[in-house]
This record gives C-alpha cells, structure tokens and sequence, in this order.
C-alpha cells in the first residue's frame, strides 16, 4: 500500500503513481463503507483527492503534512453552515497506515468557476465576484479561538520576518529574472506592514480554483480547500483575490471591495504579501496576469491590486 512519506519530494513521486495510489483508496474506501462506487482523481492540487461516488470526496495527507489533516478537519467543522455558500461537510478523518491520514467530506454540487468563468455572462459575472466578496468578509468575521491551536501563526510578525528572509531565494527557484528579484529587497523594505488591528480566519487560497458554481443560473455553491489556512492579517487573503479571483481586472476588484465592506487595501501592501505569500511564484503571476506598465514592483503593485 502507500509507502512512509516525510518529505515533499517524496510526496511528489507518490502523488504520479495512479498505481500505486488507487489500490490503497480502494482499501480505505473499503474500511469506510464506501465501496463499491466509482474512484475519480481529482488532477489539481498537491494532495491525493479523488471523489468517491457522487456525495463523498476523500483527501490523503502524508505523514509530515499531519497538522493539515487536523487542520481541514477542525476547519470543516467550524465553518461547515456558517458561510454564506455550503462548505463541505466533514464525515470522518483519521490515521490510515504508514503515517498518511485521510478527510472523508461531502461534495459540494456545481463546477470549478475557474473552468466556467469564459463562457459566464458579464453580468453574472459581476454578481458572482459581489457574492465571492461577501463569503469572504463571512469568513473574516468568524472566531478564530477554536482554531488557535491548528492555524496559527501564534506571532504573525514573526511569521511575516520569517517569510522576508528566503523571499529572493524562493522567487529565484520559481525562475525570476534578475532584474525583478533586485527590486524586492528595496520594494519590501518600503512598505510597512504593521501588525493587523484584528486578525482574522485566513483561507489563504481564495481562488476561482476553489469555488463552485451552478451553471444553471450562475450561483455560488461552494467553497473549499481550508488545509492551508491560518490566522493573521485580512489583507494575506486579498492577495489570492486579486491574482485568482479578479484577475488584474480593477473594476472587479473594487466590486469585491464593496461586497466584502471595506476600502481597498493599499496596493503596495498587497504586493509586499504576495511576494511573502507562502506560496508566492512571481513568474507564474507574470505570465497569465495583466503586464504592467513598466517592469517594476510599484507599477505590478498598481496593475494587480488598483481599483481605479
């Protein structure tokens, strides 16, 4: 069955062997009362997902991501009913076998709106960001006690200087080219980030990747992914807003502003956070995001994250 994973290459390997991975779903699906239904892998993602039948989705963990196991767990559970689009349902979670643990949750209905966001209606469009928009400030305003002790960080100053020392090194390794990578240390070093009034219940990967839609009459109908997420700063979640949700697109950016109920965030700030998003890749953004008007931080800060 799966080997002991403690590491991400490791992690990578197993995640290509389908022939290695699908004996043991099949097994654990077994152990759960879940057989017989159909198995479909899920392709996206960094993790073992795959539906099983048309109610469950059953998620694999590693031995050295254990923490995010319990942290999907404990999240399904505090946000399950309290947001305004459904969130999976938390079935059951627990150990497998060679350190793996596993999340059995409901599928939630509809399709990725990445996937249908080209053929959605403007005007839908626009309705589904102001509906994005007021799931998020839901999230934002939940209690973050419950999960204190599953997504920190317990000092999210430390946290932010922790990201600050390898941020060169890990745009380096996405494939930066130089010219970008020496504006970071000055760029980084002139805008302040002050420690958050209130922090909040982050998700961290608020994405089209991870909302649903109904395309029959374009509605939200879910939200999902909460192994990532921690406590900290409202603006650390604005950043996978204005990258995956609006798109560089301001207009849309200022509607998710409103639904949420605040100003714009400087977009200075929103910057300085993507380049020390733990899951920050510069190129990629660079690639599919509108190219701003000069090659510099300020100008990418003002292209991505304006609102005018």
């Amino acid at each position: 069955m799966l080997p002991l994973v403690e590491t991400g290459p490791e992690l990578d390997d197993v995640v290509r062997d389908e022939a290695l991975l699908r004996p043991a779903v099949a097994d654990l699906c077994e152990r759960l009362g879940l057989v017989p239904k159909p198995m479909v892998r899920y392709v996206e993602g960094s993790l073992p997902v795959y539906s099983i039948g048309a109610a469950h989705v059953l998620k694999l963990f590693p031995a050295f991501e254990k923490l995010d196991a319990r942290r999907e767990e404990r999240m399904l559970t505090h946000v399950y009913g309290r947001l305004p689009v459904p969130t999976p349902q938390l079935y059951s979670a627990g150990a497998y076998k060679n350190g793996w643990s596993y999340v059995l949750m409901s599928r939630l209905p509809g399709e990725s709106l990445a996937r249908a966001w080209p053929r959605i209606p403007a005007a839908e469009q626009d309705r589904l960001v102001t509906e994005a928009g007021e799931t998020l400030a839901a999230l934002h305003a939940l209690s973050t006690a419950p999960l204190a002790s599953y997504a920190g960080p317990a000092d999210w100053g430390q946290f932010v200087d922790a990201q600050r020392v390898n941020v060169v090194e890990q745009q380096r390794e996405c494939g930066l080219p130089e010219a970008w990578l020496d504006q970071i240390p000055w760029f980084l070093s002139s805008v302040p980030l002050a420690a958050p009034a209130r922090r909040v219940l982050l998700h961290t990967e608020f994405m089209r990747e991870h909302l649903t839609v109904d395309p029959d009459g374009w509605r939200l109908t879910g939200l999902f992914d909460f192994e990532p997420a921690m406590i900290g700063d409202p603006a650390y979640d604005f950043v996978s807003v204005g990258l995956f949700v609006t798109c560089g697109q301001p207009r849309l950016l200022k509607r998710f502003y409103e639904a949420y109920g605040r100003p714009p965030f400087d977009p200075h700030t929103l910057m300085a956070y993507t380049l020390l998003h733990v899951y920050s890749d510069l190129p990629s953004y660079l690639r599919v995001l509108p190219a701003p008007p000069e090659p510099t931080l300020d100008s990418l800060a003002r292209t991505w994250f304006g609102t005018d």
